[in-house]
């Protein structure tokens, strides 16, 4: 796949995001929503210092966004995330209407698209109309190596396990390693 420089610039800032979420205890994920150039809204994991499951970056993203810029604006946005974006998170990003999505590193066992189609799946938006549109672009693999490296930093052990276990993997050419 080939990515923009735009692309390369907005995944570093969710790896740094990530990064200074894991400084402060939570888990390494940050987001970024841009339209073209200007960041909408950023975030980074909550879910650990709020003890809430449902405070994932890319959701706290779309909040802020959403109370920034409205849904019209949200259309025609890209939303960065250093891991696929979960179930959780690709149900608010379709039903956000986010025009594009663009992520490091897949997830198999619990990704929006790997594991559970909901990013790609154009039946949403036919049988339910009025809350889904079409599904977003979707790209991936920008700079997974530094997203990886970012875990790794965070708990190289865990990474390792991770990693193992398949739970986050990079993809080359869009095929899955």
């Amino acid at each position: 796949m080939e990515f923009s420089e735009l692309d390369h610039t907005m995944m570093a800032r969710c790896i740094e995001l990530a990064r200074n979420g894991a400084a402060e205890g939570e888990y390494p994920f940050g987001s970024v929503i841009a339209n073209g150039a200007e960041v909408i809204a950023e975030a980074v994991n909550r879910s650990v210092r709020e003890r809430d499951e449902s405070r994932h970056a890319e959701i706290i993203a779309i909040a802020q966004a959403r109370r920034a810029v409205g849904e019209t604006v949200l259309a025609r946005c890209t939303l960065y995330s250093i891991i696929e974006p979960c179930a959780m998170c690709s149900f608010c990003i379709r039903a956000a209407s986010i025009r594009r999505v663009v992520f490091a590193l897949h997830s198999p066992m619990l990704g929006g698209m790997s594991k559970w189609n909901i990013l790609d799946d154009r039946t949403l938006s036919r049988r339910i109309p009025f809350l889904f549109r079409g599904p977003p672009d979707v790209a991936h693999g920008v700079l997974a190596d530094e997203a990886m490296q970012a875990w790794s930093d965070w708990r190289p052990l865990a990474t390792q396990a991770i990693r193992l276990f398949g739970v986050f993997v990079k993809s080359k050419a869009g095929k899955i390693d």
